[in-house]
């Protein structure tokens, strides 16, 4: 792994700041081809919650990585990795510049630092003893051990994610360390020629974008989407838990009334935001761009590509 230097731009940032419109148009001008960075856009039928790209949105620039499962079945961090690196590989044999581009941070990470994730610690027998207690006790009491002990991971996983919180809670009983700590212990080089951008912006305006867009979801048709997810069956799926779908279903479920889950939508669509600003700043070597002013959007995107270029492409002085 510590020969594979291939050229890559990630492009990260929360929710509603503008990434899907900036990515399109560093892609033209870079030509470069688009790998999601998103954990709930790989669902099939799951566009409008998502905030998935349309293919007008697309302009012609491939995009990888969009509807790739059914939103009943699982996909972990580790997957994730295992399909992204060999679509750099691809992508960069085509001539093209690869791009990463998403919120889900984790994701991001793993692809790329060298995380060995079948490297960690297991115990068979230790996971067959948390299902057993799963079975008796309920998921809420699994994750109340986990926050017992990594509070960093519980702020991670959604508590129904079962199987990851077994792991966490796998590795901290094989070791001694946490998951994050676990992680920080393996290499902290980048694997790839890296340009990382970030697009921030005021909190109060992104703040207001947020609970635009969750409106404008709903006249989109949000409703009518998790409502079909709804009747299809599915329940206790990760997909379920993205934001945008656990607060209707909530609805669909009589547990609160409508208004209710739009405000529960907006609240932790902010929430979400946050920490993922948190989580960027703290994980990443990010060189950020302020996406405040909408009339400063083309000057933004030609100060990020002059940095890509500055980048990946100059050669360094010595």
């Amino acid at each position: 792994m510590v020969g594979m230097r291939e050229k890559l731009v990630v492009l990260i940032g929360p929710t509603a700041v503008g990434k899907t419109k900036m990515s399109v148009e560093l892609a033209k001008r870079l030509d470069a081809e688009i790998i999601s960075g998103d954990s709930m856009q790989i669902y099939r039928g799951m566009d409008i919650g998502t905030a998935k790209i349309t293919p007008t949105e697309m302009q012609g620039i491939p995009h990888h990585l969009i509807d790739i499962k059914d939103p009943e079945d699982s996909f972990s961090v580790a997957e994730f990795q295992q399909l992204v690196r060999p679509l750099i590989r691809e992508i960069t044999r085509r001539g093209k510049l690869p791009m990463i581009v998403g919120g889900t941070g984790l994701y991001i990470q793993s692809v790329l630092y060298d995380y060995q994730f079948t490297d960690a610690p297991s115990d068979e027998v230790y996971r067959q003893k948390l299902r057993k207690f799963v079975e008796e006790n309920g998921e809420m009491e699994l994750f109340g051990m986990l926050k017992a002990v990594d509070e960093e991971s519980a702020a991670r996983i959604h508590p129904r994610n079962v199987r990851r919180v077994i792991r966490a809670l796998e590795i901290y009983h094989c070791t001694g360390k946490t998951m994050s700590e676990w992680q920080k212990t393996q290499t902290s080089e980048l694997l790839y020629d890296a340009a990382i951008i970030g697009l921030t912006m005021e909190r109060e305006q992104l703040y207001r974008r947020i609970n635009e867009r969750v409106e404008q979801m709903i006249d989109n048709g949000l409703f009518d989407e998790v409502k079909a997810l709804y009747d299809r069956g599915l329940r206790d799926c990760q997909s379920i838990q993205a934001i945008g779908y656990k607060e209707l279903y909530s609805y669909f479920g009589g547990t609160i009334s409508l208004e209710e889950a739009i405000e529960q939508l907006k609240q932790n669509s902010r929430r979400y935001a946050k920490r993922q600003l948190t989580w960027f700043r703290n994980k990443l070597p990010v060189c950020w761009f302020d996406m405040t002013d909408p009339t400063k959007f083309d000057q933004t995107r030609d100060e990020i590509l002059q940095y890509i270029e500055g980048k990946l492409y100059r050669k360094k002085n010595i």
